[in-house]
């Protein structure tokens, strides 16, 4: 290599992302690649050589946050560099280049170029891609990005361009990689992941997961998020009768009433995530799901939140991410004339809150007295909280438990937390 790694030995670096798992996944990357490099982490309080903030924008108040962090890095690090990206960093471009100390705003399509920003005329640069995921005992593996959708809510399209798909043995090498650093989960994760084409139009997710099953050494596989329209006889076959293949996923649902759904320009029914539901729910009874939910769409009435709230009794959710609406420029949202007032917003977002607690609670309950193989994730207390393959949270008490570990417990009762385990 042509860099000079004893002369970086000292090098600091810092790493802020804010929301979704594909840009946990790209600063992972990042912070892969600068290790490599002979740089230090540091935390985010602490002045750093280079700092690199990935930002949001799928909200206001996701806007609000990287602003804020923009400029606390901007302050801290006067005399470092400062580069910013991600989502708010392709719709706020002209704000961030005004902030003082903001070394260079780099778009979404230039993410794996970031480094070579930061190090121009260093050749052979480590390679945009993770071996290890910082703080997480499941590695996300990004295999997509981009969406052709244009959900009439969503400024995502806008930020991340059209979708596009990783190559399969890019993403072998890297799963291949991570199983050797000792992860024993790995999710798939993207944008869109139903879109996925491997990059050359020929490979469907569904293929892809057969794929990935049969590499040696993984434990458990899952699928991050996917729309119900999505789940095919192909994808279904694929995840059901896996080796690897967690008996949980997260279908994405946005709302429970179809007035709502074609409002948001969403490409399905209730009726067929409905389908897609009973249909994973009949070759495994195992299986569980999560979702997310928009509370507060233009237009949505008393009956069609009443709607949303029925999905998510029936169902019962292992977990549910709700999302107040929040108006984003360019989307055809933006132009609709009958907003939901705040106050009603914000009702509607506790009854959210509560139910889903409610129904994930009476979830759990039905495995009290099972069984059931964990996944020790994060220390609590004298304890461990983890996941069960069909993602029930579990507290397990005992000695000398360490994370990312796999154990035998028996459910024994239930808690607003998760289950209680006892180790086999």
């Amino acid at each position: 290599m042509l860099y000079n790694l004893a002369l970086m030995k000292k090098k600091t670096y810092k790493i802020a992302t804010l929301g979704c798992r594909t840009n946990q996944y790209e600063s992972q990357a990042y912070r892969d690649g600068l290790k490599e490099l002979g740089y230090l982490e540091v935390g985010e309080k602490e002045i750093a050589d280079i700092s690199i903030i990935n930002t949001c924008t799928v909200t206001q108040s996701a806007d609000q946050r990287s602003r804020t962090q923009i400029r606390q890095f901007a302050k801290q690090n006067s005399d470092g560099k400062l580069f910013v990206t991600g989502c708010f960093a392709e719709s706020g471009k002209k704000e961030i280049e005004a902030i003082e100390g903001v070394t260079k705003v780099v778009p979404n399509q230039e993410k794996d170029n970031l480094l070579a920003y930061a190090f121009p005329g260093i050749e052979n640069l480590p390679e945009f891609s993770i071996e290890r995921f910082s703080a997480h005992t499941r590695a996300f593996v990004k295999i997509q990005d981009g969406c052709n959708s244009y959900c009439s809510y969503c400024i995502i399209p806008f930020v991340r361009g059209r979708s596009r798909s990783k190559s399969v043995p890019a993403i072998v090498k890297e799963i291949r990689a991570l199983i050797a650093n000792g992860y024993k989960e790995i999710v798939l994760t993207g944008i869109n992941i139903g879109d996925f084409d491997g990059g050359d139009g020929n490979t469907r997710l569904s293929d892809l997961v057969k794929i990935v099953d049969n590499i040696e050494g993984l434990k458990r596989l899952r699928i991050s998020s996917i729309d119900p329209d999505e789940v095919d006889d192909d994808l279904l076959d694929a995840v059901v009768n896996g080796k690897t293949t967690s008996p949980s996923m997260h279908i994405v649902l946005q709302a429970g009433s179809n007035a709502i759904l074609k409002r948001m320009n969403r490409k399905y029914t209730k009726q067929e995530f409905f389908k897609a539901v009973d249909r994973l729910k009949r070759a495994s009874s195992d299986f569980t799901f999560t979702t997310d939910v928009i509370v507060g769409f233009p237009g949505e009435t008393d009956r069609d939140f009443q709607d949303t709230l029925d999905v998510i009794e029936e169902v019962k959710f292992a977990k549910v991410h709700m999302f107040p609406y929040s108006v984003r420029p360019k989307t055809r949202a933006s132009r609709f004339t009958d907003p939901v007032p705040k106050n009603v917003i914000n009702l509607r977002r506790e009854k959210v809150l509560r139910l889903s607690e409610q129904v994930a609670f009476e979830l759990r309950d039905e495995y009290i007295g099972r069984k059931m193989q964990v996944l020790l994730e994060s220390p609590q207390g004298n304890a461990f909280s983890g996941h069960t393959d069909n993602f029930l949270e579990v507290i397990v008490k005992g000695e000398k438990l360490r994370s990312n570990t796999l154990v035998d417990v028996d459910l024994i009762e239930n808690s607003p937390e998760g289950l209680l385990g006892e180790l086999v």
